[in-house]
């Protein structure tokens, strides 16, 4: 009985060390995940019809690798294989067996194009949006919210750094505008009857106007405009379909059939 309990409570410890581990090396998936978008291996992938081997991978990665890394690269598609990026299963020829990558569901949405997601997930996985959670222990020790961790550890607001880092605001814009375009298409199939018998509508701080393009590309009789900040509302591009308005949602809203107001979720932690 003695032996059983000893043994009972040692996989116990041993499932809790586990547990632990599968948190803490949690972030080797993201930067896996990250290393993928910057070497385009989905777009490696799909040039080769959507399964390729290491080789192929390290052919047509942007930028090519060195041949010294492709056993390194093994170990990456191991990791972006197990957690469902990639898909992987062995080819056998003439030469023998390989191990041939394919594209899931996930990765898919990882192809260029007007659908990709890349772009959002290239801006959450950016050291600018990482490295703030570094200060998380720091932050919960201040007295009150602001500053918010992104500003503690920059100084900035992620739109005021948008706004002074040209780089960072391209690839801000970008990202906000993909993930828009992304979940507006399937709000409009799915939801869309909620914009019929509008003749007009405002998207408060609708940034570049993502979500507004889609609504107005479905619904081409609704009137959509963009409100936000002068320094947003400066760099619009041109539509004739959507209206941008620089102002400040806390001061002013123009007037409209109906105010759309749309919250990039996974990106809310930075600012609570």
């Amino acid at each position: 009985m003695a032996l059983t309990t000893s043994t009972n409570n040692n996989q116990a410890l041993l499932d809790a060390q586990l547990e632990l581990w599968h948190t803490t090396f949690a972030y080797m998936k993201s930067m896996a995940l990250k290393s993928a978008l910057d070497l385009g291996i989905a777009d490696a992938i799909h040039s080769h019809g959507g399964n390729a081997t290491l080789a192929q991978i390290g052919s047509r990665a942007t930028p090519t690798l060195h041949p010294s890394k492709i056993p390194c690269l093994r170990r990456l598609m191991r990791v972006l294989t197990a957690t469902g990026i990639f898909s992987a299963a062995h080819h056998d020829d003439a030469g023998g067996s390989e191990l041939v990558y394919g594209l899931t569901p996930a990765s898919q949405l990882l192809v260029g194009g007007s659908s990709s997601l890349t772009p959002f997930v290239s801006l959450v996985l950016h050291g600018i949006f990482v490295s703030p959670f570094l200060g998380l222990g720091t932050w919960f020790q201040q007295e009150h919210s602001d500053p918010s961790l992104f500003e503690m550890t920059h100084g900035q607001t992620a739109r005021d750094l948008n706004h002074h880092n040209p780089a960072f605001g391209q690839l801000f814009n970008q990202g906000m505008v993909c993930d828009s375009s992304f979940i507006m298409d399937i709000v409009v199939k799915e939801c869309g009857d909620v914009f019929r018998g509008l003749s007009s509508i405002v998207d408060v701080a609708g940034g570049l106007g993502g979500a507004a393009m889609a609504i107005s590309t479905a619904f081409p009789h609704v009137q959509c405009s963009v409100l936000d900040l002068p320094h947003v509302a400066a760099n619009a591009p041109a539509s004739t379909s959507v209206k941008y308005i620089a102002g400040d949602m806390f001061e002013n809203i123009p007037p409209a059939d109906a105010v759309f107001l749309k919250v990039h979720r996974p990106l809310l932690v930075l600012f609570f």
